[in-house]
């Protein structure tokens, strides 16, 4: 019995002391655990809701960016069709050149296309757009010149004008002859 009580009282402070282990450690979990599990609870939920708006915010970047692509196309488009002309409208080109000469009061007018497959270079030649020269030649006094030119110059597609020539040596009443060589640029046609 004696044993048994010297056990006991053994067993007693035993569990005593692991009991009070246990609540200090208990006490020290509340104190440094628990906030910092809180702490991290808030950050995942911050995390998730961040997330989630990151998401948004580049799905509608990719809207907008896309709209804003859609909007930059149609301007390059609009201004393609500033600098040229399409393929069926490019029959009509040369009376419009011939009316603007009449207009400005042009003799000896004359004009034609200039098939020159030499001057045709991979340059010039692209999957879309193609070049076509037309060769203008006419008697004109300055003052002509300077309003065929304006109004060449003015005109919708661009006219470009490659080079020209005025010979002063062949010089009639209407003024001396010039040579001109314009280019335009043409839309090829696009098999759908």
């Amino acid at each position: 019995m004696f044993f048994m009580n010297v056990y006991k009282k053994y067993l007693t402070t035993v569990a005593l002391v692991w009991a009070a282990y246990f609540i200090i450690l208990l006490f020290v979990y509340m104190l440094v655990f628990s906030p910092q599990l809180d702490s991290k609870k808030r950050i995942e939920d911050k995390l998730a809701t961040t997330k989630l708006e990151y998401e948004s915010i580049v799905r509608k970047a990719q809207e907008g960016h896309k709209m804003k692509l859609d909007e930059e196309i149609e301007l390059l488009r609009s201004k393609v069709e500033y600098f040229t002309i399409d393929f069926e409208n490019s029959a009509n080109l040369t009376f419009d050149i011939s009316r603007m000469a009449g207009a400005g009061q042009i003799a000896s007018f004359s004009i034609r296309s200039r098939d020159d497959s030499r001057r045709t270079s991979d340059l010039t030649e692209g999957k879309y757009v193609s070049e076509s020269q037309i060769e203008v030649s006419f008697n004109a006094g300055f003052h002509q010149f300077a309003t065929f030119l304006n109004a060449l110059e003015r005109h919708m597609p661009v006219l470009f004008i490659d080079r020209f020539t005025v010979n002063g040596l062949r010089q009639s009443a209407s003024g001396p002859q010039v040579d001109m060589n314009l280019v335009v640029l043409v839309r090829k046609r696009q098999d759908s």
